[in-house]
């Protein structure tokens, strides 16, 4: 058998025959080669090659066990990630898969995370894929935030089928002070003591609301950038993608984790959802947890009618989050439900890591729990925190 790594540079985007695999797996995959970038051209693919060879510099995140000698890069350009996300889709899973094993192991532990709308409706920003706005009829199934006490039953719950996050999410634009964001401290405080990390989205936060999230204990925050800079203003015009990314800055300075992540089947382009995930790749850390979602058509919203979002491109989507980002929990998030076993089985090949699991996703529906967890038994796939 050949000794070459088999992850070696292809001749193109669409190499005749991939190289045959070696005895032992890459230690990494992530636009790695010899001593310096190698030139980019419209029909070059940059190799995934040289083990533990990266640009860019090292650094081990927290929320995973990076191998020794891990550096990962922050210096991506779109090039590279189209070539990635265009090679053959064996090509690409079979890159992802190897990505994931070398920094996660063997064995495939999926953190089960149950989501709560503490806050539904009367949302005064324009989403346009959100029910919950006041543009798209949120005016009229406005309800209040949750006491504590319901907060806490929702969390026991979903603590009782296996979920190891808890996300608590309000229809706000933005965090204001006052005693809605004292009971939201009081929430995470709360569910913090049942042992379970606390994850929220609340809407744009400043510096000072970071901070005390974080020492409320506040695990993650999710703030999406949902697609590209470009084609941002033709979901959302109520703020803007600088917005979005300063308060991801806000998050990260507090040394709370943040959970960022896209949609696809707004109408965006593949050269779209590349920017994306190269916005997230670049950011001066990676995401913890990087959400991706297909696109939930619902009714009342300007995207209602919009068609369902392939398979293939979930996975696609999956596997370049995946390589692109190496340490994240890449969670398979809305619109999972609407795709069949096997497709969510591919995902979790490609390095799905992690599933929104509760019945409902703020306000659209999901897989059942008793589904999922059956799913992961046929996969030999273990919840994380019952690996015992």
């Amino acid at each position: 058998m050949s000794s070459m790594h088999p992850l070696a540079p292809l001749a193109g985007a669409r190499a005749n025959a991939p190289p045959p695999p070696s005895v032992h797996p890459p230690a990494i995959d992530n636009f790695a080669s010899l001593g310096k970038k190698p030139e980019m051209s419209a029909n070059t693919f940059v190799p995934l090659a040289a083990e533990n060879a990266f640009f860019g510099h090292a650094h081990q995140h927290e929320h995973a066990s990076a191998p020794s000698g891990l550096h990962i890069r922050h210096d991506f350009c779109l090039e590279e990630v189209l070539c990635l996300h265009n090679l053959p889709l064996m090509d690409l899973v079979f890159r992802a898969m190897s990505t994931h094993r070398a920094v996660f192991g063997s064995g495939h532990r999926v953190q089960l995370c149950s989501l709560l709308s503490i806050k539904t409706g009367g949302c005064p920003e324009d989403c346009a894929y959100c029910t919950q706005s006041v543009h798209h009829g949120g005016a009229q199934n406005v309800q209040k935030l949750m006491s504590l006490e319901e907060v806490l039953c929702a969390a026991r719950e979903a603590k009782e089928v296996g979920a190891t996050r808890f996300c608590m999410g309000a229809a706000w634009r933005e965090v204001r002070e006052g005693a809605q964001f004292e009971s939201v401290l009081e929430m995470i405080r709360a569910v913090r003591a049942l042992g379970l990390e606390v994850c929220c989205t609340l809407g744009m936060l400043t510096a000072a609301q970071a901070r005390r999230l974080k020492e409320a204990g506040l695990h993650a925050y999710n703030h999406n950038l949902d697609t590209s800079a470009e084609f941002y203003s033709n979901i959302v015009s109520t703020h803007t993608y600088e917005e979005r990314l300063q308060t991801l800055a806000h998050v990260r300075e507090a040394g709370i984790h943040v959970c960022c992540g896209g949609i696809l089947g707004l109408g965006e382009s593949v050269e779209d959802r590349c920017k994306m995930l190269l916005t997230l790749a670049n950011q001066p850390q990676h995401p913890e947890s990087v959400p991706i979602n297909a696109l939930m058509a619902l009714a009342g919203t300007p995207l209602e009618g919009r068609p369902r979002v392939d398979a293939f491109e979930m996975l696609r989507a999956v596997a370049v989050a995946r390589i692109l980002m190496p340490t994240a929990k890449i969670r398979m998030a809305a619109g999972r439900q609407a795709m069949s076993l096997e497709a969510q089985a591919l995902c979790m090949l490609a390095g799905a890591n992690s599933l929104f699991f509760c019945e409902r996703l703020l306000t659209a529906p999901n897989s059942p729990a008793e589904v999922d967890l059956a799913l992961l038994a046929k996969l030999g796939a273990t919840p994380m925190g019952n690996e015992a």
